[in-house]
């Protein structure tokens, strides 16, 4: 009876909203539900103690290197798997017979996941196929995330492995198996692409590792200055409800202080719906990239939240001149030097504080054109290049050692 009078007081008042939630989590925890979430099966962990490099492919017919990218089926809009394709086309520009390998622990319907790779990167050519149960005939597989790393060393019979690192993985989980799991796999002996400063050096450091970085890039033919229609007003957020690392509980507690200086100022979310939000909120949902480089041209400032690597947002807002506005850490700091991005201790007045800067400043029209003027020739084509340029190089040490041998 205590039990129940102990419930009955915690949901009695609560709103539909709050006893759904309430249910559902405890039937979460009853069921062990969180077992779903680990991105791999149990055959397909390894570890670096025990794992060994396959052999060298054999060379295929014709001189074009055969490179496998695996991956986690993406949803449309990611971030991650923009930039992954992004290398993966120019590979294919470059020659390269490439191919989209897409691991899904949960055995989903992978025509629907190949369907919204086309869908939301048409301009993505490379093939795309489901990771058999043992991977060969590629000279050269690529990993791109922790658990595409564990496959790769589980499955891939022959050819050279790479891993496309684009963060610090393990930081994205508590302390634990899982962070370990995640540190492990950069011990497999992998060759290591690194994008940006950040996470070239937090390898060394974390997990004392040496990796070949590349440069991070921005699209800045998707986002850039447009026509100005009217003056900018108000600011946006990129909300990520279920991403503790994108910030989204600290992006509202800020944008609430905001909202409180600023009334008249609106604010714009798009990614996530939020309709809990305790201030006037415009809801812009799902957008494709030209979409979204619309609504920055229309807003003066933006939280661009990211509390491991800097997110691309920070940056494609800069190109559409928009102050983001950013959690100051090293990590962050380390690729975006950018004297324009606004800088504020990651508690709810120190993300606030620049947003209600930005909208007040004067001028803040021709200070926008200054800002978008300030990544002008970015790019991500010298990171392509030197993507491709060490596929390449690792296959072809591979065959020459493979011959003196």
């Amino acid at each position: 009876m205590s039990g129940r009078r102990h419930v009955w007081t915690r949901i009695r008042g609560r709103s539909p909203r709050y006893l759904a939630q309430y249910a559902a989590l405890r039937l979460s925890a009853r069921l062990n539900a969180r077992e779903l979430e680990f991105p791999l099966l149990p055959e397909d962990l390894a570890d670096s103690l025990t794992h060994r490099p396959p052999p060298p492919a054999r060379p295929g017919p014709g001189e074009a290197l055969r490179v496998a990218w695996l991956a986690i089926p993406p949803s449309a809009g990611s971030g991650g798997h923009t930039t992954q394709f992004r290398m993966m086309q120019a590979a294919v520009e470059a020659g390269q017979d490439t191919t989209l390998l897409l691991y899904d622990r949960h055995g989903g319907d992978f025509e629907r996941n190949a369907a919204t790779v086309r869908e939301a990167w048409p301009w993505l050519t490379a093939g795309i196929r489901p990771v058999e149960e043992r991977i060969r005939g590629y000279d050269a597989v690529v990993a791109t995330s922790w658990p595409t790393a564990h496959v790769a060393a589980s499955r891939v019979d022959e050819g050279r492995i790479l891993s496309f690192i684009q963060d610090y993985e393990p930081y994205f989980l508590p302390r634990g198996a899982e962070y370990a799991l995640a540190e492990d796999s950069y011990h497999f002996g992998f060759r290591h692409i690194a994008l940006g400063r950040m996470v070239a050096s937090v390898l060394a450091g974390e997990a004392g590792v040496f990796s070949d970085e590349v440069p991070f890039g921005c699209d800045t033919e998707t986002y850039r200055l447009q026509r100005a229609t009217g003056p900018r007003r108000g600011v946006v957020l990129y909300a990520k409800r279920g991403n503790d690392r994108r910030g989204f509980a600290l992006a509202m507690r800020a944008l609430e202080l905001f909202h409180d200086a600023c009334p008249d100022e609106p604010i714009h979310v798009y990614g996530d719906r939020v309709d809990d939000a305790p201030f006037p909120v415009v809801q812009h949902g799902s957008v494709t990239p030209a979409r979204l480089n619309e609504l920055y041209n229309g807003v003066v400032a933006g939280l661009a939240l990211s509390f491991t690597n800097i997110s691309l947002v920070a940056e494609e807002m800069l190109a559409a001149g928009v102050v983001p506005v950013i959690g100051d850490s090293p990590l962050a700091r380390a690729d975006l030097p950018n004297p324009h991005a606004a800088w504020g201790r990651a508690t709810p007045s120190g993300l606030a504080g620049p947003l209600i800067d930005a909208v007040r400043r004067e001028g803040r029209d021709e200070y926008a054109r200054q800002v978008a003027a300030s990544v002008v020739g970015r790019s991500w084509r010298r990171t392509q290049e030197a993507t491709v340029a060490i596929i390449a190089d690792e296959v072809m040490r591979a065959r020459l050692t493979s011959i003196r041998r």
